[in-house]
């Protein structure tokens, strides 16, 4: 089969990019340049015509990939033409009248690619994640993923296993000799090494699928003390409702921001009080809700509102930051007040220090979460995967005799196998339509 996509995004442009690949790319290509085949890996001008009635088309760049060295690993071409609606649609029709040709599936080009062993599963999701970045912060752990740091650990302990899998399985095929005891300690000592470095890697608060999502960020407090003002200056427009009138959010307004590179999705919520409305009552629980899984929480206070107990518990007080808005209304009568974390008086009306909220919220986040760059994991499926390998490290490691390490063998398998996984060394073929399904039609 052979399919074809608009690669380029939709819409009018300069230049439209659609791609072909598969067995019969050459054959389209010379119907449609009227047998006149362009040099393969050479960007040339041709004609484009409708073989049908031999009536042009467009002209443009016709670029010609031969297999395996090609993006998918099949032949492979590319038409770049005018981004007019009517070329690309007529090309698009052209190319459905061929038989056994059709139009691709979303991230089926990279889904050929991970098939015919072009790029591994890891670097299959880091060019998704690299085109639906959106933050400069989530562009470099794209590039970082798909360099092939993660992949490279990840083989790279799988490898190491399978060593150690080979000295278990060789006492196994000979069972009448004893595993020496100088080789059963640097079996344990390998495998601890591994089963450490793992734990390592898991313990980094899940910056990366974190990176990737976007950093969650709600604001918090009374009613009537700023909260929609405030996701509406950090938006640059207009998410929230304002409202003299207290109560005004019932339900979570949410918006996904680049706050200078760092990517996150901020929560505004109903205002937290006392009241008999069950609707402003269901929306006090999300707002709480909200708060408790959020990584940061912005408890926002005016000069009449101050006393707000509750979110500096331990539980919160870390992820917390304090701002206490309508500060142009008079702060004198808090110089003595007993915060549990120090304020930062703002005035969104005025526009004064919110830039220095702004910067404490980065601050925070940088040190919370963004503490190193050897982030590997960026998304559940290698977090799952990778404890379950520590998991059967661990099993392993308890094995106290020869004897036992007859079962052994079994749980480095299983060991082996959730590495493997994660970048596709073994059969992932129910995993990868979900890793796929998000991709742009044409990538």
């Amino acid at each position: 089969m052979t399919v074809y996509a608009l690669s380029s995004g939709p819409g009018i442009s300069g230049v439209a990019v659609i791609r072909i690949s598969g067995v019969k790319t050459e054959e389209i290509i010379l119907a449609m340049t009227n047998g006149n085949l362009p040099a393969v890996r050479r960007a040339t001008l041709r004609k484009i015509i409708n073989p049908k009635n031999g009536q042009l088309i467009d002209e443009g760049l016709v670029i010609l990939f031969k297999n395996p060295n090609s993006y998918t690993g099949e032949d492979m071409a590319e038409l770049h033409v005018h981004g007019s609606k009517a070329v690309v649609q007529e090309i698009l029709n052209v190319l459905e009248d061929f038989s056994d040709c059709r139009l691709a599936e979303a991230g089926e080009f990279t889904k050929l690619a991970f098939q015919n062993n072009k790029i591994n599963l890891l670097k299959a999701e880091s060019i998704g994640d690299l085109i639906a970045s959106e933050t400069e912060l989530q562009r470099k752990q794209a590039l970082r993923i798909m360099s092939g740091e993660s992949s490279n650990k990840f083989n790279f302990w799988r490898e190491e296993i399978i060593k150690i899998l080979a000295d278990i399985e060789a006492k196994i095929d000979f069972p009448e000799e004893e595993i020496p005891e100088k080789l059963s300690q640097s079996i344990k000592s390998k495998c601890e090494k591994i089963r450490n470095e793992i734990k390592s890697t898991l313990d980094d608060n899940k910056t990366g699928e974190i990176i990737r999502e976007g950093f969650k960020i709600a604001i918090v407090g009374p009613p009537n003390v700023g909260k929609s003002s405030l996701i509406n200056y950090l938006s640059k427009r207009e998410v929230a409702i304002v409202s003299e009138k207290a109560g005004t959010t019932r339900d979570v307004i949410e918006t996904h921001l680049d706050l200078e590179g760092i990517p996150v999705i901020i929560s505004d919520t109903a205002g937290i009080r006392s009241s008999s409305d069950e609707i402003e009552k269901m929306g006090i629980k999300l707002a709480i809700k909200r708060a408790e899984d959020a990584d940061l929480i912005i408890v926002l206070l005016d000069p009449e509102n101050v006393d707000f107990k509750g979110f500096f518990n331990e539980k919160l007080k870390d992820k917390s930051i304090l701002a206490i808005n309508k500060s142009d209304l008079g702060i004198d009568n808090l110089k003595n007040y007993d915060f549990k974390v120090t304020p930062y008086f703002i005035s969104i009306k005025n526009d004064s220090n919110v830039k220095k909220l702004v910067d404490a919220i980065k601050s925070k986040l940088k040190k919370q979460f963004l503490k190193t760059d050897n982030i590997l994991i960026t998304r559940s499926r290698h977090r799952l995967h990778l404890k379950e390998c520590y998991k059967h490290l661990e099993i392993f490691l308890e094995k106290k005799n020869n004897q036992e390490f007859d079962l052994a063998a079994e749980d480095l398998r299983l060991a082996i196998r959730h590495l493997g996984t994660i970048v596709g060394k073994v059969d992932v073929e129910e995993i990868l339509g979900s890793i796929f399904e998000n991709f742009c039609i044409g990538k």
